[in-house]
């Protein structure tokens, strides 16, 4: 069994930055992909940014070049740089790992992040 720990959300004020952080522990596996999705009130889980363990990235529109994504392979962490906070990105952050072999995939608990204006 994997397990996904995240930190780093809260509330920061609009221009603001936060940095997520995830880090997956548990039964043997190799990474495929890691990455963050969020989901706003009333609305559906989309993808924020994902990293490969080769480090190939891909950002939803919104968040590009306001959002960077890293891995650390060596220690199963993947990291989310949020700058220039909007309202608009206010939601749950859920921290995803895809491992390779495998089918499946394993979400975190989530993560608030709230951006005032």
């Amino acid at each position: 069994q994997v397990q996904l720990v995240e930190s780093g959300g809260g509330l920061v004020q609009a221009g603001g930055s936060l940095r997520l952080s995830c880090a997956a522990s548990g039964s043997m596996f190799r990474i495929n992909a890691m990455g963050w999705y969020r989901q706003a009130p009333g609305k559906q889980r989309e993808l924020v940014a994902t990293i490969t363990s080769r480090g190939m990235t891909n950002y939803a529109d919104s968040v590009k070049g306001r959002f960077a994504v890293s891995l650390d392979n060596a220690k199963n962490t993947v990291l989310l740089q949020m700058n220039s906070l909007k309202p608009e990105d206010t939601a749950v952050y859920y921290c995803n790992l895809k491992p390779a072999f495998t089918r499946s995939e394993f979400w975190g608990q989530g993560t608030q992040v709230t951006v005032s204006s």
